[in-house]
């Protein structure tokens, strides 16, 4: 059984530390959500509260309409993945995974069969048949962190939470049990919450992202929602590189100096501001009404992609742009730029 997750208005300092001020954020059944920052945002320590490993200052979590103030670590049925595994290297894959179960007080146990039918079934669950007599030396670092969800799943949590679950795999890894995470999350669907600093795992994995900074919470929203209209700067930067254009909007357009850049702003937003495109929103153009001169200073590869740095006039930075035609421009080579989608801020 899934349940919903309220946490309202939670606070917690460690001295004068303050971790966590007053973050709120309901969870549904069967949702799965990304606790997403940078180190020191009061992700993992949210997390903790909402196992109860630490007590929260003020506020409260709810599990449904049960508060977890009322419950023992026990009663709340969670199941935990650390990033590490904290598995016990003395005992095999089986015994890892059955832990939990015969862990409970004699009156809930089951049986030795069940537990080895449930053992068997989780096995088989997180692709790992057949290894059920291997010790935790023995496996890799993918199979490893699969032994540590089956054994948080053994004991049919109601809330399954992830800390960094990737954190200590390689990139290919990571990539590879991103995706499985996903198709395990479809079939099993429980209430499952992770905390991670990695944007992109955070973006392919979560139902909906939770974005924290200095212990508040700056935005919750679908990954479309949070990537394509960010809340703040920092949310816009965070989730992904962005040139920053200091303009003055009048009359609907940004103007970078006496120029005119960017168009369709509402008369709300006049004044001064700060205009973010990201560099996939920046294409070269021969001409075009709002177009920007610049001349190609330096070029790199991206990933798959080629990546050019444009000097702009009244710039003190050069603008990244993405380049998506298999021709690159020379470097030294004056060009035109059109923004396709800009995100405008006022001025701090």
């Amino acid at each position: 059984m899934t349940v919903p997750v309220g946490i309202e208005a939670v606070a917690k300092s460690f001295e004068t530390f303050q971790a966590l001020r007053g973050v709120s954020l309901d969870i549904q059944g069967g949702e799965l959500v990304a606790l997403l920052g940078p180190s020191g945002s009061g992700k993992t320590t949210l997390l903790r509260v909402v196992a109860g490993l630490e007590s929260a200052d003020s506020g409260r979590v709810l599990f449904g309409d049960t508060d977890t103030r009322q419950l023992s670590l026990r009663d709340r049925r969670i199941g935990f993945v650390f990033q590490h595994y904290a598995l016990f290297r003395t005992m095999t894959v089986a015994d890892n995974v059955a832990f939990g179960l015969r862990s409970r007080p004699r009156r809930e146990r089951p049986s030795e069969a069940e537990i080895g039918k449930r053992v068997a079934e989780l096995l088989e669950l997180v692709q790992l048949p057949g290894l059920a007599r291997r010790y935790p030396t023995q496996l890799s670092g993918g199979q490893r962190q699969r032994v540590a969800l089956a054994r948080a799943l053994a004991i049919e949590p109601q809330v399954l939470l992830l800390d960094e679950p990737f954190g200590a795999l390689d990139a290919k890894i990571r990539k590879d049990l991103r995706g499985w995470l996903r198709d395990l999350h479809a079939r099993t669907g429980h209430t499952t919450i992770f905390v991670t600093h990695d944007q992109e795992e955070a973006l392919e994995l979560a139902d909906r992202v939770a974005i924290l900074h200095d212990g508040r919470l700056q935005q919750v929203g679908t990954p479309d929602d949070v990537y394509d209209h960010p809340a703040n700067p920092f949310v816009c930067e965070f989730l992904g590189e962005a040139n920053r254009l200091p303009v003055r909007v009048v009359g609907g357009q940004a103007f970078l100096a006496d120029r005119p850049v960017y168009g369709g702003l509402t008369q709300n937003q006049a004044g001064a501001g700060a205009l973010y495109v990201r560099p996939h929103h920046l294409k070269i153009v021969d001409d075009a009404p709002l177009a920007i001169p610049g001349v190609i200073e330096h070029l790199r590869r991206n990933g798959p992609l080629r990546r050019a740095e444009v000097a702009v006039e009244g710039l003190p930075k050069r603008l990244d742009l993405d380049l998506t035609s298999p021709v690159a421009p020379a470097i030294g080579e004056r060009i035109k730029l059109r923004i396709t989608h800009g995100m405008l801020f006022a001025a701090a």
